[in-house]
């Protein structure tokens, strides 16, 4: 779908993007806030983010429940949700374009008005308790926070975090609300048919009523490299494992496309080096790589599921082909296909209003970079050997990086599999 993106700066503080959409038949609106879990006041009480994004529906200036809440906003199938992470909190609408205004205003009540109550804290713990146990039970959740805190990052697990809530009180809600959700900690995304609307978006924005505050900086852990890490689970009869590499810098864009492609040829489809290799010979059902660029470190993941028989023998796919790599061996066509596959995503990717908006909050809320949508296709075809190769090695030199699985298995296996990704050192 055809748009033109404006960056605003508002009178009072916030800034956001306005994406306007000719065709579109719906508008969608995110609100950012650096509010997530490392920006809680103590670690003592950690899930105190979690639990206040449970409660941002509730009661507030204009409604007294969240049931009553939810009634008004969805009569005409309009959708919200809102999410937290370590570094955010983010609210998130949809609605017909008839009912834009509507429900921009709702949002705006449940934002900045909310009257929380300790009936629906404490029926938020409970739910929040529920969730977190419920990961419990799903290998991934548990292992890559094992990850994250291996190599350095100062968060918690789930287990550790479950211990945490009963000591919330209705105190650090608001106090967490109060210090976070501030004007100039805000960043926006508003996304539909904006001709002959953006002054009235631009007017109702303004009239939000936050304390100024701060853009809160991103914390900053010094990572290392660390031991193996298995998890035991005697349910899990085969190895679900993770492998994360870090390079102590911000990738560049050229680098960060570099990799996607690479990631590409090594685990993107049933042709691919690693996972199509695996998946010709038997070893393992799926499997993944990707790249992530954070703040002050990058990071290059692997992980995926295999019998506890194969492992050894999928692990020896990997050395081997990432080896190929480092050394420089990458085959023409591969990064063509690549690229022709990156192409043919990128052209599929903005077929809705959210699929454009979510292109341009993935980076504009990280670090308020504006991306270029029409600039993509040169980007991808600029990708070359030389800069995938590079970028590669880089993680590799590093050396900071950390296995990690949850098996039923002893440590014995995670100790081989440990021992091949060493050769590649």
């Amino acid at each position: 779908m055809k748009h033109t993106v404006e960056e605003i700066r508002l009178k009072n503080g916030a800034r956001g993007l306005l994406i306007d959409v000719p065709d579109a038949t719906v508008m969608s609106f995110q609100f950012h806030f650096r509010a997530g879990n490392r920006y809680v006041r103590d670690k003592e009480i950690y899930e105190t983010a979690h639990i206040m994004e449970h409660m941002a529906f509730g009661a507030n200036d204009s409604f007294r429940s969240e049931h009553a809440y939810e009634q008004e906003f969805t009569k005409n199938g309009a959708y919200h949700n809102a999410y937290t992470s370590d570094y955010a909190m983010v609210y998130e609408a949809a609605c017909a374009d008839f009912e834009w205004d509507r429900i921009l205003d709702l949002q705006r009540i449940a934002i900045t008005t909310p009257r929380f109550n300790n009936a629906e804290l404490e029926a938020e713990k409970g739910n929040v308790r529920s969730e977190l146990t419920g990961y419990l039970n799903n290998h991934n959740r548990v292992m890559w926070p094992r990850i994250q805190q291996a190599l350095g990052e100062d968060i918690l697990t789930f287990n550790q975090r479950l211990k945490t809530i009963s000591g919330i009180t209705l105190r650090d809600i608001k106090e967490h609300h109060r210090r976070t959700h501030t004007l100039q900690n805000l960043r926006f995304v508003v996304a539909g048919k904006l001709k002959g609307r953006k002054k009235r978006v631009r007017e109702m924005l303004e009239s939000w009523q936050l304390e100024s505050g701060e853009r809160f900086a991103i914390p900053h852990n010094e990572l290392n490299r660390a031991n193996p890490v298995l998890i035991r689970r005697k349910e899990a009869s085969n190895l679900n494992f993770g492998w994360s590499l870090s390079v102590p810098r911000e990738l560049s864009d050229a680098e960060a496309d570099a990799m996607d492609s690479l990631n590409h040829i090594l685990t993107g489809t049933m042709s691919s080096r690693i996972f199509g290799a695996a998946r010709k010979k038997g070893l393992a059902y799926g499997m993944f790589s990707d790249t992530s660029v954070g703040f002050y470190d990058s990071a290059w993941d692997f992980g995926g599921q295999v019998n506890l028989e194969t492992a050894e023998e999928l692990f020896d796919v990997m050395v081997r082909e990432l080896r190929r790599v480092v050394n420089g061996t990458i085959e023409p066509e591969d990064i063509e296909a690549a690229k022709s596959y990156a192409i043919g995503r990128y052209q599929m990717g903005a077929q809705t209003v959210a699929q454009i908006s979510g292109f341009y909050t993935s980076r504009y809320f990280a670090d308020d970079v504006v991306k270029d949508y029409e600039k993509v296709p040169a980007d991808i075809l600029a990708v070359n050997q030389e800069q995938i190769v590079e970028t590669a090695r880089e993680f590799f030199s590093a050396n900071t990086w950390v296995l990690a699985g949850v098996s039923c298995g002893d440590r014995e296996l995670l100790m081989k599999l440990q021992d091949k990704l060493e050769t590649l050192f």
